[in-house]
């Protein structure tokens, strides 16, 4: 086990800076492909229709409809069997790193991979065609788990499933870099809510964290005992650099895909985090000056925003702004906002 003995202590502020400067929403970085494979580091959630496309581009400049399909991302079932936009590079990650470690769910992922690509045949087709074949259902995802399955899912139809070359990289060795990976977006953090986060058990995520022990800092934030990166103490130290802009994150966007007490840190409020996480499909979030200030939602040409206070003229503009900019497909008139103050 790791020996934690806090000697920095955290606010609030810092650690909500530090997550938006890492997550690039201080200012949006240049298009290009190292951007968006910035912008996807820990992963893009992708299972509300083009959630990930939006994510992309509350982070980057010049986002299109079609920069989720850029070259350098890959869609595959990801963290929690979701659908998930990451970069290519880190394919095994986020699918190879969540491999159970135990016998009984090894075999189970290994045995449905193998039938996956007896199915497949080295083409590519629908899941439901696949299932279809093979009489199975949802338990295919089960297959993601080794590193050997992509997909590519539009959002209206079925996805496409295909094989892929197993990873060269162990297990261990992804599950390590997953949790590194992890600390630097959601840090400071601890063992438990990686586990959550990436769908794997708290053995798994525990011997992640231990196996990082030379690189960790123990600190004390608002939430307890926790840890993060050595290499980030500076900048978490460092002071907010500039005004936190107004951001319209979808629903999953993994500046707020938290759970229990974290989501406090974010969230004071009670009342607020019912709006937020809600028992079904999540809002999006409203960001307004580095802090979540409400939710909103899209139907067709229509964003609705619900602001859990009055906002100026000026921020209500910003957020008009940010509606308008959505690069959401199919649209032949302007978005108009709806507001619920």
């Amino acid at each position: 086990m790791l020996a934690m003995k806090s000697r920095l202590k955290l606010t609030r502020r810092q650690i909500l800076t530090f997550r938006r400067r890492v997550g690039a929403f201080e200012e949006r970085m240049p298009k290009g492909p190292e951007s968006l494979q910035q912008a996807a580091s820990a992963g893009l959630q992708d299972s509300r229709p083009r959630a990930a496309l939006l994510s992309l581009h509350a982070r980057v400049e010049g986002v299109e409809p079609s920069t989720w399909e850029d070259p350098s991302l890959i869609q595959l079932w990801g963290p929690r069997y979701q659908v998930y936009v990451v970069a290519k590079p880190d394919f095994p990650l986020f699918s190879l790193a969540r491999l159970p470690d135990n016998e009984k769910g090894r075999l189970r992922a290994e045995q449905m991979a193998e039938r996956l690509h007896a199915g497949l045949r080295g083409g590519r087709v629908t899941d439901r065609e696949l299932g279809k074949a093979l009489r199975i259902g949802n338990a295919m995802r089960y297959a993601t788990t080794t590193g050997t399955i992509a997909i590519r899912w539009g959002g209206a139809r079925a996805p496409e499933v295909w094989s892929v070359p197993a990873p060269e990289i162990s297990p261990a060795e992804a599950r390590r870099e997953l949790a590194r990976r992890y600390l630097h977006v959601f840090g400071p953090a601890a063992a438990d809510g990686f586990a959550r986060w990436a769908g794997i058990s708290q053995r798994s995520a525990t011997d992640a964290f231990v196996s990082l022990e030379g690189s960790l800092l123990p600190v004390r934030s608002p939430l307890g005992d926790e840890w993060l990166l050595t290499e980030d103490e500076r900048a978490m130290r460092a002071g907010e650099a500039t005004e936190a802009p107004t951001r319209l994150l979808p629903s999953g966007d993994a500046y707020f895909l938290l759970w229990g007490a974290d989501r406090e840190l974010l969230v004071p409020q009670k009342d607020q985090q019912e709006l937020l996480w809600t028992s079904r499909v999540w809002p999006g979030a409203l960001l307004v000056d580095g802090e979540i200030r409400g939710t909103w939602r899209r139907a067709q040409h229509s964003v609705r925003v619900d602001a859990w206070a009055r906002l100026s003229r000026a921020r209500r503009e910003a957020v008009e702004a940010e509606a308008g900019a959505l690069p959401l497909p199919g649209l032949d008139r302007p978005i108009k906002v709806i507001w619920n103050e």
